[in-house]
């Protein structure tokens, strides 16, 4: 979303009525299914399918609008508790849809975000309590002025409204959502991806039931019951003024796909190419660990590190131990040619790596000279992501976090740390970097949006 295009929301008539959805009982919980003998629908049943979810969930959100924060907060704990006892199901279908990948020849990165075991289940349940845990933030009172008329005038902070979320590969990203969009009085609608498309029906059939146990809306979160691609551009038309925003987690087809043809606001990012500069004044330890964590703690998420810029005042000292640090744990370096003279296993780097989101254990590398020179490569080939400078110069630290045009800069600290759950936020709905509305981690404050309370005595404007 680094180049992200924000359109006003268009307001479409409906073509047609709420289409008859069965409630068919799948383990511990009621999950919508197209009344169809596959997962595909043809062009009249998904336009009514799509046109209902729409309706509902617009329906879910006046609801949800009004729903006590102590009410979201039980609900999110029915949640947690409920996917908790649906693990074995959850891990069942997960089984299925990872072992559909390894078939299909997906990557080691996809298969390694698809994955899930009993410890990635409890951790999804987990992150939703800690949803639960955060201050609601719908109602706030954001400003509040007196006009010299005698008006007073209150901005609050109120939800967005309907959210659509449509999501590649990771089956967390169902809870989160959900979680974070009932957290901020919103109705989500949640597009799985067909390779996680299994264990998201089973982590939703669990949402559902948790919000039943408490009274709210069950269409607060909905997930899109079929496989059909073409779902996900009727959900980029607004699905007749139903949905306020469109999140996009996935890959950069995904993203680009919907940054065109959405006629509702955007929250994204289409890559991840972050950046560690090794700068004049970092220690060198300090360095290879924020490095190593930056790039190899898990290389296929939005986060890691896929370049690295050593500054050439420390690179007699620096780039070698660096270079072979990264080699030595198993990550390959294309470097330029000051990088490939000091380890012969160092490939040529070309101007398409300096680009390239890898999300594998490759890395680019480059000697740059000085911060200005950091700083400029930074903004010709980064994604406005998130950038790290390792030093102990804060005058230059200072420089960098100002200048950097990123959604996240850090100061020796791994670029990993880009994540709504490590801010603090509890969990995020993905990572945006434009600047309308939102940007880094989305979480719950960033899914509300404000109006303003205007209180008179009689006033009236001459």
């Amino acid at each position: 979303m680094g180049r992200k295009r924000v359109h006003m929301r268009s307001v479409y008539a409906l073509k047609c009525s709420i289409a008859p959805v069965d409630r068919r009982q799948t383990g511990s919980g009621n999950v919508p299914v197209l009344n169809l003998k596959s997962d595909f629908a043809d062009a009249d049943d998904l336009d009514t399918l799509m046109a209902g979810i729409g309706r509902r969930a617009r329906a879910a959100g006046r609801a949800m609008a009004l729903a006590p924060a102590q009410t979201k907060d039980l609900a999110l704990r029915a949640i947690a508790e409920q996917i908790r006892a649906s693990a074995p199901e959850i891990l069942r279908e997960n089984a299925r849809d990872v072992s559909a990948a390894q078939a299909a020849g997906q990557t080691k990165a996809i298969i390694d975000r698809l994955t899930l075991d009993e410890g990635r289940v409890a951790a999804i349940a987990e992150a939703v309590e800690k949803v639960a845990g955060l201050p609601d933030p719908v109602g706030r009172q954001l400003a509040a002025f007196e006009r010299p008329n005698g008006l007073l005038i209150e901005r609050i902070s109120v939800p967005l409204g309907v959210v659509g979320v449509i999501f590649e590969s990771r089956p967390n990203v169902t809870a989160d959502a959900g979680a974070l969009c009932l957290k901020a009085g919103n109705a989500a609608i949640l597009r799985a991806g067909s390779d996680s498309h299994r264990t998201a029906t089973a982590i939703a059939a669990a949402m559902s039931e948790g919000l039943a146990r408490t009274g709210l809306p069950a269409d607060a979160i909905q997930l899109v019951p079929t496989r059909d691609r073409a779902a996900v551009g009727l959900m980029l038309t607004g699905l007749g003024g139903c949905v306020d925003v469109i999140v996009p987690r996935g890959g950069r087809s995904l993203v680009e796909r919907v940054q065109a043809e959405a006629k509702v606001p955007v929250f994204a990012h289409l890559d991840g190419i972050c950046h560690v500069y090794v700068a004049e004044g970092a220690d060198l330890a300090m360095a290879r660990t924020v490095l190593l964590n930056s790039k190899m703690r898990r290389t296929g998420i939005c986060g890691a590190a896929e370049t690295l810029l050593v500054d050439a005042a420390v690179a007699k000292t620096h780039l070698k131990p660096l270079v072979e640090a990264l080699l030595e744990s198993g990550c390959a370096v294309r470097g330029d040619a000051e990088t490939q003279g000091v380890d012969p296993r160092v490939t040529p780097a070309d101007e398409t790596d300096w680009r390239t989101e890898y999300l594998d254990a490759i890395i680019s590398a480059k000697v740059v000279e000085g911060l200005d020179a950091a700083i400029a490569h930074i903004e010709a080939n980064g994604s406005h992501h998130t950038d790290a400078i390792i030093t102990d110069d804060t005058e230059a630290a200072a420089r960098f976090l100002n200048e950097v045009d990123s959604a996240i800069v850090a100061h020796n600290a791994s670029t990993q740390f880009a994540d709504g759950g490590e801010f603090g936020f509890g969990a995020e709905i993905g990572i945006a970097t434009g600047r309308m509305h939102a940007r880094g981690p989305v979480g719950v404050e960033q899914l509300t949006t404000f109006k303003y309370r205007v209180h008179g005595s009689g006033q009236t404007r001459p």
